[in-house]
């Protein structure tokens, strides 16, 4: 099956159904290199299972775990799990759909920060340094030698916040629309730390989203909002607003690191990538407090948002 860059996955039919069995990859498929541990299968199995007894319906059921890297699970067939990053791209951009991601991810946000064997059970800081923190802000730094030491500081603030599960890919190619409400797949990166990363991780995505379709910018911006007015619901672990500003500070390094980053993003041409470098940039020099204030500066800078 087509997948993305870190594992190989292949659709299996049995006489009892078809299942979808997934396989790390030591080295991940981009141009630079990009090692990683292939124990964050496993890592991922776990999530998937934590994550189904909080919200049932949404989270692909797993069937086993082979202990060597590989694990097996339901297969969603996409004419009734459509991907969201294809609709978005279509131009079909659903405000119920990102208000419904963000319902997603502050559940289980709130309930893994309640439970007191999830610091423990995702104490997996050396594979998302690998997979998010290595590849995302210090690489990305190389390419912004000015502004090394503000990489380096979000580096040490997400690396050192414990708080609540993380996915670590709350990308729109990673969520399906199913028929009850959004599911989520891919959890590699799961980690307990900084719940913030989740929400300026998806919300980078919709905002490059409208550098790609700028005809659609209103509606992606609308739903930037109601992803993140929607998980704000559920934050009972710490203050609202200290997740907000960190939320606020990290996305514009993401969006720098979706250019200049390990992990590039393939659909924006040169003049696009040129937009976004432009607002990240201006965004770490002079950070936005909010999400409110960076989602209207992002806007006004000429940016499509």
């Amino acid at each position: 099956m087509t997948g993305g860059v870190s594992s190989d996955l292949w659709k299996v039919d049995l006489p009892t159904g078809t299942v979808c069995v997934k396989g790390a990859l030591p080295q991940l498929k981009v141009a630079q290199q990009w090692l990683a541990p292939v124990s964050r299968n496993r890592v991922e199995y776990d999530w998937l299972r934590f994550a189904a007894l909080m919200c049932p319906g949404q989270i692909p059921r797993v069937i086993a775990h082979d202990g060597q890297g590989l694990f097996a699970m339901e297969f969603l067939p996409p004419e009734r799990y459509p991907v969201w990053k294809a609709q978005l791209l279509g131009g079909h951009v659903d405000i119920a759909a990102a208000r419904g991601v963000g319902d997603l991810i502050g559940r289980l946000h709130s309930a893994s920060a309640a439970d007191p064997r999830s610091p423990q059970r995702f104490a997996t800081d050396d594979n998302f340094d690998a997979l998010r923190i290595e590849p995302f802000l210090r690489v990305t730094a190389n390419a912004h030698p000015d502004l090394r030491e503000r990489f380096a500081e979000l580096a040490r603030t997400t690396a050192g916040t414990h708080l609540a599960v993380v996915h670590g890919d709350v990308s729109p190619k990673n969520i399906l629309l199913g028929p009850d409400g959004p599911v989520l797949l891919d959890a590699e990166c799961a980690w307990f730390g900084d719940p913030a990363f989740d929400i300026a991780f998806c919300l980078n995505h919709l905002l490059i989203k409208a550098v790609k379709l700028p005809g659609h910018a209103a509606e992606l911006r609308a739903a930037a909002h109601a992803l993140a007015d929607e998980h704000a619901r559920y934050i009972d672990w710490e203050a609202p607003k200290a997740l907000d500003a960190r939320v606020a500070a990290l996305l514009p390094a993401l969006a720098l690191a979706r250019i200049d980053g390990t992990s590039p993003v393939e659909y924006l041409d040169a003049a696009q990538r040129r937009e976004v470098r432009k607002v990240g940039r201006a965004l770490l020099l002079d950070p936005a407090p909010t999400v409110g204030h960076l989602l209207d500066r992002w806007a006004m800078s000429g940016a499509p948002a």
